[in-house]
């Protein structure tokens, strides 16, 4: 988006979607914000139909990541204060018998209200 005719005709493809609550355009980081109850696809979808391009922002805040700065979030095109979005792999607990019931068991007794050392923790 380059001028304003542009931002106003992406503007209004949204807001007349059903379920946006309010549609946010930033020209600077050729980015748009849209908050309310709709898929992204059908936005991304909506935004392609009146001839731009568009994608799922791949960009999140660095504080909002454990590892900002690891070879797959870092990137250099990011704009100043977000890194890559990279989902997270986190094991799977079994329940029942093994070394990860333990490992549970500790996780839940350790903030739990009947642990007097909960708040030293955090």
């Amino acid at each position: 988006m380059d001028c304003e005719g542009c931002e106003l005709k992406v503007r209004n493809a949204l807001s007349s979607m059903k379920g946006v609550q309010s549609v946010e355009i930033n020209r600077k980081q050729y980015k748009v914000t849209v908050q309310g109850f709709v898929e992204p696809h059908k936005v991304v979808k909506r935004v392609q139909a009146t001839g731009k391009k568009a994608e799922i922002w791949p960009y999140i805040p660095y504080n909002l990541v454990a590892h900002p700065y690891a070879a797959q979030t870092y990137d250099k095109k990011a704009p100043p204060g977000y890194v890559r979005r990279q989902d997270a792999v986190m094991p799977v607990a079994s329940y029942g018998s093994g070394p990860g019931a333990a490992q549970e068991e500790r996780l839940t007794t350790m903030f739990s209200d009947d642990n007097p050392n909960a708040c030293s923790i955090m």
